[in-house]
């Protein structure tokens, strides 16, 4: 799992601007005007081949309005799920009333600070030993607008890291369990582990907070994230809590190896569980469909089909989707639940060997070439698997531009009558000869 970096710090220091510079593109808006940033940005990043996820938050302020409330908590929020606190300060303003409550707060956490002191650029810097005051270490001088000192301080930042065990094969399964409020997903979860762990309600939303539970199944550990119920964008109050609890669900995807969608199999498909499927997929994890309440569908000989015919349909996207129909409350076919999800982990990090895929790539262009483009032909030079979870296949080419998305789609196909992808999402990436 990648560590996450937290961007914290008064309104108008330089935090947005920090994030642009360290993701190297523009997620977040940047103005003069103090508060621009109130949702929580999420950025994947990576320094010296050190990949982590980082945070910008919302300036935290002396206010005590209804948004100034919100987006403490917010910021807070992210301090909790954070590996790295990044504290940026102005040396311009120099140490503020807001700057001392603020890292009063970081040392009660227990989360390491990096101290970032912005604008150093054309400040006096002799202000910065002023900063040593707030006790939170070494301050590092930097400018967020011009790049001078980022550097630095993102090596201190994955230094605090630490070493990352190259060896998974004992660490247990981390199972995200996601869908829209009231499908059952506490349910779900207190039946798999066989007492109720968690609160379980018929009114929506009762859970706000992902929360863990270790079990072990048949000798293989696991743990479940239960999460909040995802709804609508546009039903969700602006400062409301469930807001943050959608935040950590979404957290929940990016940290787990495998996700449950849940959907209530009594209800059609909606649009929003196509959006937290959709997440799921641009994660890139792999995942196992869970039609759930199974028992109250009013069956026939056709119903299966018809409820897997529907998923195929609202779930294009998804074209390597798995599904298991079950009742949390009467426990059928629960137990096969973590079987599925044992299964698509093992897709998910299956490698191919180079050889093997070099023979397949020349078999399919064989059987079906690439179109010509301008005039010019797609000519495939070899293929390798770099990575897994989900697999990453890199196709070197004469020319990337010419490979149309078609045939893009048509490669990802061969691979998945060759070798057993489903349940999981397939990267496909072509470099040219010039890459």
């Amino acid at each position: 799992m990648k560590p996450t970096v937290a961007i914290v710090g008064r309104p108008n220091v330089g935090k947005s601007t920090l994030i642009n510079r360290i993701s190297g593109r523009r997620v977040a808006i940047v103005d003069d005007m103090p508060g621009v940033t109130r949702d929580r940005l999420y950025a994947d990043c990576e320094w010296c081949g050190r990949e982590f996820t980082l945070i910008d938050t919302g300036g935290i302020d002396d206010c005590d309005d209804d948004i100034s409330r919100s987006v403490k908590r917010q910021a807070m929020d992210a301090v909790e799920l954070a590996s790295v606190v990044i504290f940026v300060t102005d040396i311009k303003q120099g140490v503020m009333p807001g700057d001392s409550e603020i890292a009063e707060v970081l040392r009660k956490s227990g989360r390491n600070v990096v101290l970032t002191v912005n604008k150093a650029d054309s400040a006096n810097r002799d202000n910065v030993y002023d900063f040593y005051a707030l006790g939170l270490g070494e301050p590092y001088l930097i400018s967020a607008e011009h790049g001078s000192g980022v550097g630095d301080m993102l090596d201190a930042v994955c230094a605090e890291f630490g070493v990352q065990d190259p060896d998974d094969s004992e660490k247990p399964l981390a199972i995200a369990v996601v869908g829209k409020p009231n499908v059952g997903k506490s349910s779900l979860v207190n039946r798999l582990i066989g007492y109720e762990r968690n609160i379980v309600s018929d009114i929506a939303g009762t859970t706000r907070d992902a929360v863990d539970t270790q079990i072990t199944v048949n000798g293989k550990n696991y743990t479940l994230i239960d999460t909040a119920g995802m709804r609508r964008k546009r039903d969700i109050a602006p400062d409301s809590i469930e807001r943050y609890s959608v935040i950590r669900a979404i957290a929940a995807i990016k940290r787990a190896d495998v996700v449950l969608i849940v959907m209530d199999a009594t209800l059609p498909i909606s649009e929003q569980d196509e959006k937290i499927a959709g997440l799921v997929h641009e994660e890139g994890k792999p995942s196992v469909v869970v039609l759930n309440k199974w028992d109250a569908v009013q069956k026939d000989t056709y119903s299966l089909k018809q409820k897997t015919d529907e998923l195929k349909e609202r779930l294009a996207f998804m074209s390597y989707l798995r599904s298991v129909s079950v009742s949390a409350v009467t426990g059928q076919r629960v137990e096969k639940i973590l079987d599925e999800a044992n299964s698509v982990y093992e897709n998910a990090t299956r490698r191919i060997s180079t050889g093997l895929l070099n023979e397949l790539v020349a078999q399919a262009v064989a059987a079906t070439e690439p179109t010509a483009r301008k005039g010019r032909k797609a000519k495939i030079l070899y293929v390798s698997q770099p990575s897994v979870c989900p697999p990453l296949f890199v196709f070197k080419v004469n020319d990337a531009k010419l490979v149309h998305f078609s045939y893009e789609r048509y490669l990802e196909n061969s691979f998945r009558r060759a070798f057993d992808f489903s349940g999981t999402p397939v990267r496909l990436k072509f470099i040219g000869r010039e890459g």
